[in-house]
């Protein structure tokens, strides 16, 4: 029998696997109580529209303890999401990630043990294993922090192990490979190649191109998190929710130039290159262990979310609030 959840937490709700979770979980009749990151503006992010009369927006930072016990009172599920993720930004700012990815997940897991929490999900990434030892890539691969930001990710994930295993915190800890679709920020490869040729250039900035990733569309990765949510007698597991199949950034961005009828070319601009011993070359994962223990199975094919994405991005309004010719760390 699958676990009941009826009010959860979402931290970094305002982001975009965050807001496209809090949507998931509206349309299941969930409660949500989704955080945005404090701001002075008042701006919600993603999550600015959404009147859902299921949906509490508070605004906050998770580096903030006392904050943390604040908000997870009287939820029984917390999806923790709140993350700084830019590579690029982590070598210039790598004490930012410290705080946030680190500190932050203490913060949540301290509350989650204090609030009696029945569930934590939190949010790990492919990008813990660094490139590729052996494929497909499963939970034990060894972890290799390439850049401060995987090694503040592997930190976090050591954090909530901690919990669970001198506490018993109920702690999964959900491991997404390369998550694209809607409201993904610029600085990530797919939306990058999109919006610059729905911007109308004809030679588009790109980095490394030979790479290869392992691409979740948004729904499959939230769909993910709730069968991680509901699924029984899984605490302290480390979970991959991955397709198994890789392709490089090259062969996407062909997908998507043919897919918008577009010849353009493609130019390497050098600050969008990791430092060499930081580049991860290869990611592909294993998902036998999450369709083993939940009947989560990816249901979306790269080419039809590529479509999808681009859709949303023909959308002018949505073009709109992305700056395709200014690179974002």
């Amino acid at each position: 029998m699958a676990r009941i959840i009826k009010k959860a937490l979402v931290t970094g709700a305002d982001g975009f696997i965050g807001s496209h979770l809090v949507d998931l979980l509206l349309t299941h009749g969930i409660e949500v109580r989704a955080l945005s990151q404090y701001n002075s503006f008042n701006n919600w992010g993603w999550l600015e529209g959404n009147s859902h009369p299921q949906l509490e927006v508070v605004c906050g930072d998770v580096r903030d303890a006392a904050f943390c016990r604040h908000i997870s009172e009287g939820v029984d599920t917390i999806f923790h999401l709140a993350a700084l993720i830019a590579i690029p930004y982590s070598y210039v700012a790598p004490e930012s990630y410290v705080d946030t990815n680190i500190t932050g997940t203490l913060n949540m897991c301290q509350a989650a043990r204090d609030k009696g929490i029945e569930r934590i999900i939190v949010t790990s990434t492919s990008e813990v294993y660094g490139t590729a030892q052996y494929v497909p890539i499963d939970e034990l691969h060894p972890r290799q922090p390439q850049s401060p930001y995987s090694a503040t990710k592997i930190g976090a994930d050591a954090i909530a192990k901690s919990f669970f295993n001198a506490f018993g915190l109920p702690v999964v800890i959900a491991r997404p490979f390369n998550t694209y679709g809607p409201r993904q920020s610029a600085r990530a490869i797919i939306p990058t190649i999109i919006s610059q040729i729905a911007s109308g250039v004809s030679e588009i900035k790109v980095g490394d191109l030979s790479p290869t990733r392992d691409f979740n569309y948004v729904t499959d990765t939230c769909h993910g998190f709730m069968a991680l949510a509901m699924a029984e007698n899984i605490e302290g597991e480390e979970i991959n929710i991955a397709t198994g199949k890789e392709v490089s950034m090259e062969e996407t961005l062909r997908m998507i130039a043919e897919i918008m009828n577009s010849d353009v070319n493609y130019v390497v601009d050098p600050q969008r290159l990791r430092p060499g011993k930081s580049e991860v070359f290869r990611l592909r994962g294993d998902n036998r262990k999450i369709c083993s223990l939940t009947d989560w199975r990816p249901v979306v094919s790269l080419h039809d979310g590529l479509e999808r994405t681009i859709e949303w991005f023909a959308d002018k309004r949505n073009l709109d609030r992305y700056k395709a010719n200014i690179y974002n760390r």
